[in-house]
């Protein structure tokens, strides 16, 4: 979906600020499709960020993350705050993204509008399915929604990217995994604040739970050690507990400054990450990368070389694209050459 630039955004800008659930799913549908009007439909309400709290709930398929994410909503709701969620998974190419089973279960929350639910997947998105996903986290926090819920699989690159930009990472497993320490990704284990031993009533949660403490023994956690929670979210039960300790880590982050410093390492990654994805598809489309491999291949040159001209091409690229962002910022100006004539 290309967005003209003007009237489009112009109309559309307003209403995903009033939270109005029609323009938030429109205005999703473009941050997935990728192009400029990602990048300038960000741009516009980028400045509204920064006051939801994101809480990424991760973990192994079948841990239960969207009951938990469910019954955590509904205890929001009680409280009289609003909740946006986002329900991130690359394995639903057919309907690009709506999971089915996800919307079955939260059926109940869509008549609810202190509540938005959507469902993303990649579909085909240059940058993927995290870049898309970190922009709809932005979104629906400028909306004004008090809180972000983002639930991930938790076993792709890109979902570990998407939970590495949140306030508060909560991990969820189950009894009965088999090795339940292996069936989760190490890297989300690294980064985990808060962990969830979700069905909790069934055999193993001992075993699970005095894993999960072994784990942390051995890790460097620095001033905040994880708790580990106990969870039967198809009952409700352990959830309150769990809202308790995501506000304290809340109170942690906030008095000891952790949170500034994240938010600015999340800024860092999704720059880098950006630079590298327009690197890249510039020196592709000036130069070709498949193409200058294969001339080095042939000619014996070495790799260094190679990217040099991949990159002069780039450098190139990038002066023509800075000349016509300068362009168009003096267009966006309060006050253009006319309108200072006329004052």
């Amino acid at each position: 979906m290309q967005v003209r630039r003007g009237t489009g955004l112009d109309d559309l800008v307003p209403r995903v600020l009033q939270r109005n659930s029609r323009a938030l799913g429109r205005a999703i549908s473009i941050l997935e499709d990728g192009g400029t009007g990602q990048r300038e439909l960000i741009r516009r309400v980028y400045g509204e960020t920064g006051k939801a709290r994101v809480i990424g709930i991760t973990g192994p398929p079948g841990a239960g993350k969207s009951t938990l994410v469910d019954r955590l909503a509904r205890h929001l709701r009680q409280r009289e705050e609003t909740v946006g969620i986002l329900a991130v998974d690359p394995t639903s190419p057919f309907t690009g993204g709506a999971l089915l089973g996800d919307r079955i279960r939260m059926s109940s929350l869509y008549t609810d509008p202190g509540v938005f639910i959507r469902s993303m997947a990649t579909r085909g998105a240059m940058g993927g399915l995290a870049r898309a996903s970190r922009d709809a986290v932005d979104l629906l926090d400028a909306a004004g929604f008090d809180w972000v819920l983002v639930e991930t699989v938790g076993v792709g690159q890109d979902e570990v990217d998407v939970v590495r930009t949140v306030d508060t990472v909560v991990v969820v497993t189950v009894p009965g995994l088999g090795d339940d320490i292996q069936a989760i990704k190490a890297g989300i284990l690294e980064i985990a604040d808060v962990f969830v031993v979700n069905k909790a009533d069934r055999d193993g949660v001992e075993k699970t739970a005095k894993d999960l403490q072994m784990m942390l023994s051995i890790g460097e956690h620095g001033d905040w050690l994880p708790p580990i929670l106990r969870t039967v979210a198809a009952r409700d039960e352990g959830v309150d507990k769990l809202l308790s300790e995501i506000g304290r880590h809340r109170d942690y982050m906030q008095t000891s400054g952790e949170i500034d410093r994240r938010r600015r390492s999340h800024l860092r990654l999704r720059v880098e990450t950006i630079l590298k994805e327009r690197v890249v598809a510039a020196a592709d489309r000036v130069l070709g990368v498949d193409r200058e491999v294969e001339r080095g291949h042939e000619r014996k040159v070495d790799p260094y070389r190679v990217a040099d001209r991949l990159f002069a091409g780039v450098l190139e690229d990038a002066r023509e694209e800075a000349r016509e962002e300068i362009e168009l910022e003096a267009e966006d100006g309060p006050a253009g050459p006319t309108e200072e004539r006329m004052a």
